[in-house]
């Protein structure tokens, strides 16, 4: 057990907050350790790793003034994925779904919002759960994404690997991505996307460039490209702005989230329908997470760099602290021209990210 894991395995034991990630492309693996369990609110003085609701009504943050921070680089790529168990799709799971997406495009079809994007949940048993192999096995099989695993007993015990950047704010400079569309990564270099994905993708992108454009006159962006994702694949736009004057970095997270990529269009109408109809609460699910006014690897201060709590899980534990179960979360774009068991498919295909790594 490496020393990082040592630390964990005695935060978890201590029952005190921690945080571990991994951003993309890098092999340098951050570790912010609390030193009590307080429960910090997020605001736009703080610095250190926030963890925020898809509601936005729980803004937490680890900060970095309360924590000790650690940097360790990771080097082993010999974490491969286990012998793939298949898990069954439960009948009453795939029926509820598809009901709500034709109930969504009822609506689409009444003119109530032209999209939606709707998400369910799976709870899966854990025989042998093992944090280190576990969060090893992301950071080798995942690294375009955003690797993490988050504690705090009065939050919960969370993880994923998100592909998803909300916002990264340095100098000046907002970078932030619009990325939709999925298909299953079966041939990447022949890949053909059809109307309803480019349809989605593109009104993504559109809301952002819109959005920033409320906020700077130098708003660009990137031609579409398709990303992959793990074992999946996305249409993506790489979106730049500048800014002349320094902003609250609240007010430029809370323009952008959430997007239609996790929301739908016009997002108020579209949060609505899904905090009325999902059925289940989301939590911190398609919320967002990440470096708050603090770079940890260049310690440069009033940087951000955020991104959105998409491919992740809640491990549940019992009263021995074992981890007993995992709940995970996947969701799907819905607009006019969506097919509910095709969109009920995508849930299950970019199930696969964590249920592989389990």
């Amino acid at each position: 057990m490496s020393f990082l894991f040592q630390k964990i395995s005695e935060q978890f034991t201590t029952k005190l907050p921690f945080v571990i990630y991994c951003k993309p492309n890098s092999e340098k693996i951050i570790a912010l350790f609390q030193k009590n369990d307080n429960l910090f609110l997020l605001n736009d003085s703080s610095s250190g790793f926030a963890f925020v609701s898809f509601d936005t009504r729980k803004k937490y943050i680890i900060p970095e003034s309360n924590s000790d921070v650690f940097v360790e680089v990771f080097n082993d790529s010999d974490y491969v994925f286990s012998n793939f168990k298949e898990y069954q799709t439960d009948e009453t799971d795939k029926n509820n779904f598809e009901n709500l997406v034709q109930k969504a495009l009822q609506e689409i079809n009444n003119g109530t919002f032209e999209k939606v994007v709707l998400s369910r949940n799976e709870v899966i048993d854990l025989d042998n759960f093992q944090l280190e192999l576990v969060f090893n096995r992301l950071i080798s099989n995942y690294p375009t994404a955003f690797k993490y695993c988050f504690y705090h007993p009065k939050i919960g015990f969370w993880m994923g690997a998100t592909p998803e950047q909300l916002v990264n704010i340095k100098n000046n400079i907002i970078k932030t991505v619009a990325l939709a569309g999925t298909q299953l990564n079966v041939d990447f270099q022949s890949v053909k996307w059809n109307k309803k994905e480019i349809k989605e993708q593109q009104t993504v992108t559109d809301f952002i460039v819109n959005t920033l454009s409320l906020i700077s006159d130098k708003v660009s962006k990137s031609d579409p490209y398709t990303f992959q994702a793990g074992s999946v694949i996305h249409i993506k736009t790489d979106i730049e702005a500048a800014i002349d004057d320094e902003l609250e970095i609240s007010k430029i997270v809370d323009l952008l989230h959430p997007t239609p990529a996790v929301c739908g269009y016009p997002k108020e109408v579209a949060k609505e329908f899904i905090l009325k109809s999902e059925g289940y609460d989301r939590e911190f699910y398609a919320g967002y997470l990440g470096e708050w006014n603090k770079d940890f690897l260049t310690y440069s201060e009033g940087t951000s760099d955020l991104f959105v709590n998409l491919r992740c899980m809640k491990l549940i534990i019992d009263y021995n602290s074992k981890v007993m179960q995992t709940q995970l979360f996947i969701g799907c774009g819905i607009t006019e021209d969506s097919i509910p068991e095709k969109e009920f498919l995508e849930t299950i295909n970019k199930s696969q990210t964590l249920k592989k790594i389990l």
